[in-house]
This record gives structure tokens, C-alpha cells and sequence, in this order.
């Protein structure tokens, strides 16, 4: 059955590989993009399922946009995928915004309850997000041969995506946090992918520790496991640490 899913920061990395998947497959698309034309390049058929939408993840005009179905304006779509992130400079090891997933979390949070206040728009969708291993407060779930770089180089866009945990663990939506190993570019798709499972106030349900994955296998795994029947999602309200 069809789907109505927005895309938010799926522009490259994880979350195009999901959206590629969701657009083959059928499913309606709404894809919110700072730069549109990019779009172009990863579909230059314009496929008609996809609706390509400018503005990026703090607008919140876009995004309140992004989050209705284009076929029924009173309904949220079925899910939301979120994949934003900003730029680490190498030099001091620094985002170019600090807090860009914490400012993403609260506008679409924001955009959720207003449609629902202020439009009477129906649905839950299920939001899933990628994050990052590295953060858990119940245990270790990367190799300690990682862990310097863990808590030196990316000390600060792991402490945004903790705020966003945080936040998205508390706001009564339908949330699956995303955590993969530390990404790659190469796919390896007759890999495994391990999957470690916490519940953010409980704890750990099953551990898993590994070194890498890539983005593409990512966001396949997203789409078969989560995206592609949301409204039978086993994994709600977890964390999910994915690595080969």
C-alpha cells in the first residue's frame, strides 16, 4: 500500500538512499531541499510521486508544508525522515551551526503540534531520524579504539544530537533515533547490518558494537525496516545502532 512520506535533508547520504528506495517503490514523496536543483540530479525523470519542496529544516513554513499530504491537506503524512547534519571543519573541529539538529527537532515539533492546533489536521506519523552511536547514557556501543575520536573530533555535533534525543524522546511522537556506526561512502549490500536496540529511559535491549557502515546501507535498511509499512513499526520509541 502507498505511502505519504516527507523527506527532510535528503538531498545526499542516508537519507537519499531511503528517499531513492520510497520513490521506486511507489510511495508519494515530499522532499524538503535548500537547493532544489540537486534534486534534478538524482532524478532527472521527475518521477511523479516525488514533490521537490524549497526551504530547508528551521523554516517553518516549510516545513509545516512538507508535513500534509498533497492529496488530503486535513491529514499528516505517514512518516517523516529526517537527515540533517551540519559541516565539520577539519581545522578546529567545529560545526558550521552547532545546534543545526536541535533547531531541526524544534521546528518540526513545533510544525506538528501547530497543524494540529491550528489547521485540525489528523495522524501520527511515524518520525524517524538519524543520529549517531557514541551518545547512549546506559553503555559503551562503539570500539574503544574510537572512542578518542568519538569524544575529541566529534564532541560537538554528538552533543546537538543528544539535545535532539532528548527532545524527541519527550514529545509523545512516534520516534525511532537512528544511531549508525561511523559512516562510509562505499556500500557493501551482501553485508549483514547488526542492529542494537535501547529504549532512551530504560536502557539496553540488545548491544551491538561495530566500526562502520555505509550511507547507502543505511538508508536501505531505514526504508525496508521502517519507512516502507510505517504504521507497523516494531522499533517505536527506540534507539537503533546499525554497523556491518
Amino acid at each position: 500500500m502507498p505511502h505519504t512520506i516527507a523527506f527532510i535533508g535528503a538531498s545526499g547520504g542516508c537519507g537519499l538512499a531511503a528517499l531513492r528506495r520510497a520513490v521506486s517503490a511507489g510511495h508519494t514523496c515530499i522532499a524538503l531541499c535548500r537547493t532544489p536543483s540537486k534534486m534534478s540530479v538524482h532524478f532527472p525523470s521527475a518521477p511523479p510521486n516525488l514533490v521537490v519542496l524549497a526551504g530547508n529544516a528551521h523554516d517553518a513554513s516549510a516545513v509545516v508544508s512538507c508535513l500534509v499530504r498533497p492529496d488530503d491537506p486535513r491529514r499528516l503524512v505517514d512518516a517523516i525522515h529526517v537527515s540533517v547534519g551540519g559541516r565539520l571543519d577539519l581545522r578546529t573541529f567545529a560545526l558550521d551551526d552547532p545546534d543545526v539538529c536541535k533547531k531541526a527537532t524544534s521546528c518540526i515539533l513545533s510544525a506538528l503540534a501547530s497543524l494540529r492546533r491550528d489547521k485540525g489536521c489528523e495522524g501520527r506519523p511515524l518520525y524517524t531520524v538519524i543520529s549517531t552511536t557514541g551518545i547512549s547514557r546506559f553503555g559503551r556501543d562503539v570500539p574503544l579504539g574510537m572512542l578518542p575520536m568519538y569524544k575529541w573530533m566529534l564532541h560537538q555535533p554528538h552533543a546537538d544530537k543528544e539535545v535532539m534525543e532528548r527532545e524527541l524522546t519527550a514529545s509523545g511522537e512516534r520516534v525511532v533515533m537512528i544511531r549508525p556506526s561511523y559512516l562510509k561512502d562505499e556500500a557493501k549490500p551482501e553485508k549483514a547490518i547488526r542492529v542494537g536496540v535501547e529504549d532512551p529511559s530504560k536502557g539496553v535491549e540488545r548491544k551491538e558494537v561495530g566500526y562502520f557502515i555505509a550511507r547507502e546501507d543505511v538508508g536501505r535498511w531505514v526504508y525496508e525496516n521502517l519507512l516502507q509499512d510505517p504504521a507497523e513499526c516494531q522499533y517505536e520509541g527506540k534507539a537503533l545502532s546499525l554497523s556491518w
